[in-house]
């Protein structure tokens, strides 16, 4: 600690750097990944996602390669629109959040060997209605979508 206590056991979990995209299609569609997900047991929808790899110069190039390679889908149109950490009290990483607007489908799948991933397109407004019902569980992921919600003027403060 800052005052010299030394807290012991005490872990650190080191991650790469880690990307989230919100991408829309020019019928205002969110592009979803539906898969399986151990720690829960159980198959939940999210936003496309994965880690910044060695051959990404930068996070926007893993958000649009993550992209591509887990749903077919690409844009010109990236902005980053928050960043955040997953967890400080023990995570090394950080989250990059983007929004891809006017994606189209491009490609097939390219999945790695540990991944079964199905393409769900869910109307925005749709997607805003269920999230008190738990259509989204991931937490980083609500926050991704908050900062794009709210870069698309969709969040109003009062």
């Amino acid at each position: 600690m800052p005052n010299g206590t030394i807290v012991d056991p005490y872990y650190v979990l080191e991650y790469p750097t880690w990307v989230n995209v919100v991408a829309l299609t020019k019928n205002q569609e969110v592009i979803l990944v539906k898969q399986y997900r151990h720690g829960l047991k159980k198959t939940i929808l999210e936003l496309p996602s994965g880690a910044v790899e060695t051959e990404d110069m930068l996070p926007v190039e893993a958000a649009k390669r993550e992209l591509l390679e887990e749903t077919g889908y690409t844009s010109n149109h990236f902005i980053e629109t928050g960043i955040l950490s997953p967890n400080p009290a023990n995570h090394t990483n950080l989250t990059h959040c983007f929004l891809a607007t006017g994606v189209e489908r491009v490609a097939d799948l390219k999945l790695d060997i540990t991944e079964q991933i199905d393409v769900v397109l869910l109307p925005l407004e749709r997607l805003i209605k269920n999230i008190d019902n738990g259509i989204l569980l991931q937490t980083l992921h609500i926050s991704s979508l908050f900062f794009a919600l709210r870069k698309l003027g969709k969040v109003q403060f009062s």
